[in-house]
């Protein structure tokens, strides 16, 4: 009885592992994506953010970084998004790629992130259009 509630203790808490809490940071950015929530992905940034958007590209503060953002949504209003690829088994990185679909044209976004402290934070946001 009681090496079977051992053995069952460990299986549960194999389940439940801190990196695994956020390794879905990808899912819930792609949903900030698709609803064109600059504040929420903004949360996420470092406090200095290496932007490239088309064709411009510099690093930024995350209030900048938020602005700039915002102007992208302004100007191409999301239809929809879907994860394309993301790497979760670092427990120091991560990294994701999402298809936005807008009104006009489809981007690419790849979103890197690293861990500093205990959470993950975006150091580098790359949107560029997506090629057929």
């Amino acid at each position: 009885m009681i090496r079977s509630l051992f053995l069952l203790i460990i299986s549960l808490s194999s389940l439940y592992h801190p990196a695994a809490l956020q390794a879905d940071i990808i899912d819930d950015l792609s949903s900030y994506f698709k609803a064109g929530n600059s504040k929420e992905i903004a949360k996420s940034f470092a406090s200095t953010i290496e932007l490239i958007i088309v064709d411009e590209e510099d690093v930024y503060s995350k209030a900048q970084g938020e602005q700039i953002l915002r102007d992208f949504f302004v100007k191409h209003p999301p239809i929809k998004t879907s994860i394309f690829h993301k790497i979760n088994t670092n427990p120091n990185y991560r990294f994701g790629v999402i298809i936005l679909n807008t009104a006009k044209e489809t981007f690419r976004v790849s979103i890197t992130m690293k861990k500093f402290n205990t959470s993950f934070s975006i150091t580098e946001l790359r949107i560029e259009p997506a090629k057929d």
